[in-house]
């Protein structure tokens, strides 16, 4: 549970970074919002606990189930709540709900961040009804783990210094690595910096491999039950799917923006028929053997809870 714990803590802190920054910078300045000042962060927040943060607690529903299943106490009212947290948080995949181009909220982003709540109240009754286990010890994947973690957050500094509403080209040296604050004029005409202040979808990708990274940890400690399987695969697929939004992210605004080319890695934020979407499915199938076979190997040596 640990693990769980430490995913909702790192997006309860980037909530507060989305709150301050969409409080204090003009829409002007932000990405397709119109709101501004307290009334501006605290829509963008809302936006935000379902995309990306609903499908990070889809995750941290199937762990906390899994623990209260364990316990064998009050089974059917876990899983009735664990049923209506899913769907609550998967609210997020209907069409229209999340909209690039209109992230204002909207009464509907309200079920996915009901759907978050109730998981953080899950994973809190699961911690308080059978603990939050000792640590997970090191696995064979740790240190694949880190470095994986280490390269894509390398790629992602500039949407953490946006988050915070800071241009990465205003830190020494920085500026020489990483375009930010440059002006660049899209095909329509429109002239804007290359990364704009405020939240990214490659920044929402580096979340959910994080917590992919993570909670994969736990899998160790799960029962071998449907729930344990799905839970993976759901791990590899994330993983895959927030490196995808981070390398189309990444490419157009260090590559593209550039100038050095004209070709983009297709946009994965939404489901579609495309090579990319392809890609994603081949390399979350990868992942999903990787963390199967570590966590086999440590299942021996890590207790269940």
């Amino acid at each position: 549970m640990r693990a769980c714990f430490a995913v909702l803590g790192l997006f309860g802190l980037w909530a507060l970074f989305v709150l301050i920054t969409y409080s204090r910078v003009p829409a002007s300045e932000l990405y397709n919002v119109s709101q501004t000042g307290l009334r501006g962060g605290l829509s963008r927040v809302l936006v935000f606990l379902g995309w990306p943060t609903a499908l990070a607690a889809i995750a941290v529903l199937a762990i906390a189930l899994d623990r209260l299943l364990a316990s064998g106490r009050n089974r059917r009212t876990a899983i009735g709540l664990a049923l209506v947290a899913f769907g609550l948080c998967a609210t997020i995949v209907i069409p229209g709900v999340v909209d690039q181009a209109d992230l204002d909220a909207r009464p509907v982003n309200g079920l996915a961040a009901a759907g978050v709540v109730l998981v953080a109240a899950l994973a809190i009754w699961a911690a308080m009804t059978i603990g939050t286990g000792s640590a997970t010890p090191t696995g064979r994947g740790e240190r694949a783990r880190v470095l994986a973690a280490t390269i894509l957050l390398l790629v992602s500094l500039p949407w953490v210094f946006a988050d915070l509403g800071v241009f990465i080209g205003d830190i020494p040296l920085l500026g020489h690595v990483y375009r930010s604050e440059q002006i660049w004029t899209s095909p329509d005409g429109e002239t804007l910096p290359s990364v704009h202040f405020g939240h990214h979808h490659g920044m929402a990708g580096m979340l959910l491999v994080v917590t992919a990274l993570l909670l994969s940890r736990e899998l160790v400690r799960m029962r071998r039950t449907p729930l344990r399987t799905s839970l993976a695969v759901y791990l590899s697929l994330l993983m895959a799917y927030g490196i995808g939004n981070i390398a189309n992210d990444a490419w157009y605004e260090q590559v593209v923006k550039r100038d050095w080319t004209e070709w983009a890695i297709p946009n994965v934020i939404r489901p579609e028929l495309t090579w990319m979407w392809g890609m994603v499915i081949v390399v979350g199938a990868g992942i999903f053997f990787v963390i199967e076979r570590d966590a086999r190997g440590s299942a021996a040596r890590v207790p269940p809870f």
